[in-house]
């Protein structure tokens, strides 16, 4: 049975600190794909009509390399326990989702929720709620699903963490949050230059800019319809939960939440990155 784990952001998050920066450069390349226009496919073509369908919104789970995509169930759906080559990060977006041992209890995750599991621990899924909706990434592929007789101890342990559990911070003192943005660290260090993984979460009516100074930045919307422009063009959109938007090098995303509702993000980045919140008009 898994432990629920509570997140806490231990780190002086500089990656997000202060506005004091230099002059935002335009991203030289960047990338939206919004819900709507996703490619589903089946995630797991051996099932037919019982599996899942996925979404790829960055990468290849079906080649080598990392990636990240939607998976959608059905309401009801249930798994039977099995395993996978490689390990992965999911986020509910939309519904419940429970992913555990094949003999624990149920235990249900909402929206906001996160957990991992490590290749080749059995395990089953199962979802509540009409199209419930999760992202997940992996950091090598191909993504496949084997039966639960090729099962391996990888010495990773998986990890469910509850939406209630996950902790906020808004680093006292630090410009970029004076406006009530928060983040909590979920994996890695987004200090360096290596892959790491964060929520943002933006207050109602916020408007601002996520600036990546990194290779690499990519964000998942998991909750609320933010707007999103990037920073040198003129088309501006609203993102539904599930949405993705990225960029490589020094870029920059204008993003604004709609009055009266947050919205949270996940933001993958390899570097630093900041969250400048607008400047009010004189």
């Amino acid at each position: 049975m898994r432990t629920f784990l509570l997140l806490a952001l231990a780190l002086v998050m500089t990656a997000c600190a202060s506005s004091q920066v230099a002059p935002t450069a335009v991203a030289p390349t960047s990338t939206v794909v919004v819900t709507s226009e996703a490619d589903w496919e089946q995630l797991n073509p051996a099932r037919g009509d019982r599996s899942p369908q996925a979404a790829t919104l960055w990468g290849d789970r079906n080649g080598p390399g990392p990636s990240g995509f939607l998976v959608r169930f059905v309401d009801g759906f249930s798994s039977p326990p099995h395993i996978h080559n490689v390990s992965y990060r999911g986020m509910v977006i939309k519904g419940l989702i429970h992913n555990d041992d094949p003999n624990a209890d149920e235990v249900w995750m909402p929206r906001g929720s996160f957990w991992t599991q490590p290749k080749g621990g059995a395990h089953v899924t199962a979802a509540k709620g009409n199209n419930t909706l999760a992202y997940i990434e992996i950091e090598e592929g191909p993504y496949l699903v084997l039966p639960v007789e090729k099962a391996f101890d990888s010495q990773d342990k998986p990890i469910n963490v509850h939406e209630s559990n996950i902790v906020w911070t808004d680093q006292p003192g630090m410009s970029a949050f004076a406006n009530g943005s928060k983040v909590a660290l979920l994996w890695g260090n987004p200090l360096d230059d290596q892959p790491s993984g964060t929520l943002v979460k933006l207050p109602a009516g916020f408007s601002g800019t996520m600036r990546s100074h990194g290779s690499s930045f990519r964000a998942v919307v998991i909750q609320g319809r933010p707007k999103h422009r990037v920073q040198g063009k003129t088309d501006v959109q609203t993102m539904e939960p599930g949405s993705y938007f990225s960029s490589k090098g020094e870029s920059a995303h204008q993003v604004s939440s709609e009055a009266g509702r947050e919205c949270v993000i996940y933001v993958r980045t390899e570097g630093k990155f900041d969250i400048i919140p607008a400047q009010p008009e004189n």
